[in-house]
């Protein structure tokens, strides 16, 4: 039996995510697998590569075939690099931390007027507009 390493596909129509797994090479893309090694999200940015690397030695050692796109994969990540005994790659990309936006106060906002409204509500001028019509009227 034949066995390859190869991407299984998740996800929606346009927003497509892999798992990295080892299964006969006679299954479907999307069929049984035997084991699953790692992940690869292509849409994120940057992409996100996540693979158990002893465990995709021991595939290799016992003779798994990966496919073209799980090679790529693997030669980025340097397990490809580590099973054929040549240097390793330079380091993937790590997605940044998002910084957060910084708050008033530590801009330093001013405190002053804080609760109270700057115009006065139409309602209260217009029935203040109305009682003085009215004891206008009366007297």
């Amino acid at each position: 039996m034949a066995v390859k390493i190869k991407l299984k596909r998740l996800g929606k129509i346009r927003s497509p995510h892999y798992r990295i797994v080892v299964a006969d090479s006679r299954t479907r893309r999307d069929g049984r697998a035997i084991e699953e090694i790692g992940k690869y999200h292509p849409t994120y940015n940057p992409s996100v590569v996540e693979v158990d690397g002893e465990r995709v030695a021991y595939w290799l050692s016992v003779g798994a075939q990966p496919t073209e796109p799980v090679l790529a994969i693997l030669k980025k990540t340097g397990d490809w690099q580590k099973f054929k005994g040549e240097p390793a790659p330079a380091p993937l990309l790590v997605a940044a931390p998002k910084s957060t936006r910084p708050s008033f106060e530590s801009l330093g906002g001013d405190d002053e007027g804080k609760g109270e409204a700057i115009t006065q509500k139409k309602k209260a001028e217009k029935k203040d507009e109305a009682a003085a019509e009215s004891e206008s009227t009366e007297a």
